[in-house]
């Protein structure tokens, strides 16, 4: 009986020893792993180091698999014909940057050419089917002293009427009817609203004292700023559709009032598109004048010119002529492939969200750069933007478009993300 209480107590006390060692070793298994979350939660796992950043990205081809490189134009077109004009300029009018000219930055009277900011803040604000009742106010020019279309005090014409008007025939009449019913029965607030536009559009060298553009102490513009204001209302449809139009006849409910162009370039030359004429006796005879062929598309500005459409036939061939627009970056083109995530061997190729063309003269050097985070998302779907591809020419930045990825890819799981983790500190290691 002693013997079998004995072996009865050595079974029970090896019993317990191998409960304890178990719950020892649970223990320990749990402490490891609780210790590995707070360190993740609390630290970070880092970036895997083959993620790429401006490094990797320069290691990267110029062209993507499926876009042709652009052509560089060939022999220079010549230095810009002469004129006569006091200031002029020539623009792209896709982007309003300045090409070539004299005297672009001097402040100079603009004339008529007032018009063009009138009517961007009518296209912005307005709806163009909307009924003006023409004031006592704007009656009044209509007098022999000033361009006008012969409107009277009570007629009754569209918002898209008086635009016409004022563009086409450069109606003073139909532009301080529109300024007065823009500006809430006051022309200073509309040209209060014309000169805070010009700062938000960066014309620093503008300033207006009227909406029609008579001459004024303190009204003044630039050729350059001009045409940067000219690309700028270009970029609206409507815009360019009334001022590519030769005629228009409105209507004032009982009478037909026929307009005619003032831009005899429409008439004259095939590529005019528009834009605005101005005569006043101290700005002279200005233009601003636009014209279109394929892809490519130039404004020319002259203050006080000579021969004002001679001169803009001219300067706008030599914009044809010295100057390309091409596609330096493809839609759907494959600029950047980048490791995933805490994931070695598997890659998720970047592609361009939108194409981008730039105008360039001959010799013009352009240059692509991608530009990628520090830091990847965890995890992205089809279309997550993820960097961008940036365009140069002659080291300047001339546009870009961003990187989206081609395909997903999901989020690495913690033990993925332990076992690269791990890998690289082995790695380094060796």
């Amino acid at each position: 009986m002693l013997w079998g209480a004995g072996f009865c107590k050595l079974e029970k006390r090896l019993t317990s020893g191998r409960e304890n060692h178990e719950k020892l070793f649970l223990f320990a298994a749990l402490a490891v792993a609780l210790a590995v979350t707070v360190a993740l939660a609390a630290v970070q796992l880092p970036v895997p180091p083959e993620t790429p950043g401006e490094a990797r990205a320069a290691e990267l081809p110029d062209e993507p698999e499926n876009a042709e490189p652009a052509d560089v134009p060939g022999e220079a077109a010549g230095e810009p014909p002469e004129n006569g004009a006091r200031a002029w300029a020539l623009a792209d009018s896709h982007s309003g940057e300045y090409l070539a000219g004299e005297n672009a930055s001097e402040e100079l009277p603009m004339a008529s050419t007032t018009k063009i900011m009138l009517a961007l803040l009518v296209l912005e604000t307005a709806d163009l089917d909307e009924e003006v009742t023409v004031s006592e106010e704007a009656a009044a020019y209509a007098d022999p002293l000033y361009s006008n279309v012969g409107l009277f005090a009570g007629d009754r014409l569209s918002v898209r009427e008086l635009l016409l008007a004022s563009l086409l025939a450069s109606g003073s009449d139909a532009s301080y009817a529109l300024a007065g019913h823009l500006g809430g029965g006051s022309t200073g607030r509309f040209v209060d609203m014309m000169n805070e536009r010009a700062a938000e559009l960066g014309l620093r060298n503008t300033r207006f004292e009227n909406p029609v553009g008579n001459d004024a102490p303190g009204h003044y513009s630039t050729a350059r700023d001009l045409a940067a204001l000219a690309a700028e209302a270009l970029s609206r449809p409507e815009f360019r559709e009334m001022v590519g139009t030769g005629s228009a006849v409105i209507s004032t409910g009982d009478r037909q009032i026929p307009l005619e162009s003032t831009n005899a370039l429409l008439g004259s030359y095939p590529l005019a598109t528009g834009v605005k004429t101005g005569t006043t006796p101290e700005a002279g005879e200005s233009l601003v004048a636009s014209a279109a062929s394929g892809e490519e598309s130039y404004v020319a500005v002259f203050l006080d010119a000579e021969d004002r459409f001679a001169a803009a036939e001219a300067a706008l061939e030599y914009g044809f002529a010295a100057y390309d627009r091409e596609p330096a970056v493809s839609e759907g083109g494959r600029y950047a492939e980048t490791p995933v995530p805490y994931r070695r061997g598997e890659s998720v190729e970047l592609v361009a969200e939108r194409g981008v063309d730039v105008l360039f003269g001959a010799g013009g050097e352009v240059e692509r750069q991608v530009r990628l985070p520090e830091e990847l998302p965890a995890e992205a779907g089809p279309g997550t933007r993820v960097g961008e591809v940036v365009v140069t020419v002659d080291g300047e930045q001339r546009g870009e478009s961003p990187l989206v990825t081609l395909d997903g890819y999901t989020e690495a799981s913690l033990w993925e993300k332990l076992w690269y983790t791990a890998g690289g500190i082995f790695n380094r290691e060796e």
